[in-house]
């Protein structure tokens, strides 16, 4: 597991392991404080959110906010996962309770993007987006709509199909969309990404983001309660 060696001590308490296996969550600890670890498991259906993945993650998320845990976030997806099954039950409305989640804990909310960020799960995976306190990304992240190979498929077609050998013309495009867009270095530019980190850096950040956004002030309109995507 990548969880382990941003550990102070080798301790990771998992829950529901074997329920949604493709989402990991549970509790560890960074200097002796008790932290909340989300993180998607790329071995299982790719990491992909799903219907029971978003339930799993939402729950935990909200837990962690009712006692005042703070939450690192390990992303590694390409997106929610597709397929009538899927929209049949309910994947927009399950899917809708990680952004609510997120969107709403005022905990401290740390995010690493490790390799995989596509499309909408990359928003619902404590982005910027969804008011993160630190986004950090380490060098092999690939932020995006979608995959390289996709994209280029899609954006590029014309070009492909016109060239004298479109085997090599994909793969050249698929490369120039990796490195005008698909990388963490864009997104830095844009203000989504705090920092590109290396990964032996990693802890050292987690520790330093969670001293900083610990006292944070969070201030929010005056209501009863929100209206989550029951």
């Amino acid at each position: 597991m990548l969880l382990r060696p941003l550990l102070t001590i080798p301790i990771f308490f998992e829950i529901q392991e074997l329920f949604a296996a493709n989402i990991v969550i549970g509790f560890g600890r960074m200097n002796g404080e008790t932290v909340g670890f989300v993180a998607n498991q790329p071995l299982v259906l790719a990491g992909v959110l799903d219907t029971d993945s978003s339930d799993k993650a939402a729950r935990f998320i909200r837990y962690c906010d009712a006692f005042n845990i703070p939450i690192v976030t390990l992303e590694d997806m390409p997106g929610y996962l597709p397929g009538i099954d899927q929209e049949h039950a309910g994947v927009i409305r399950h899917g809708a309770k990680v952004l609510y989640a997120y969107s709403e804990a005022t905990v401290p909310k740390i995010t690493v993007i490790l390799r995989k960020a596509y499309g909408g799960g990359y928003i619902a995976m404590n982005s910027r987006h969804l008011h993160a306190d630190f986004a950090f990304a380490w060098p092999t992240a690939e932020i995006a709509v979608m995959g390289p190979e996709g994209a280029a498929n899609i954006i590029f077609k014309k070009e492909i199909e016109e060239a004298d050998d479109p085997d090599a013309m994909r793969q050249l495009k698929v490369q120039e969309y990796k490195e005008k867009f698909a990388n963490p270095y864009v997104a830095a530019a844009k203000g989504y990404i705090d920092s590109v980190i290396e990964p032996d850096e990693t802890r050292q950040m987690l520790l330093h983001a969670l001293e900083v956004s610990g006292s944070k002030v969070d201030y929010r309109p005056e209501k009863k309660h929100g209206i989550p995507p029951f």
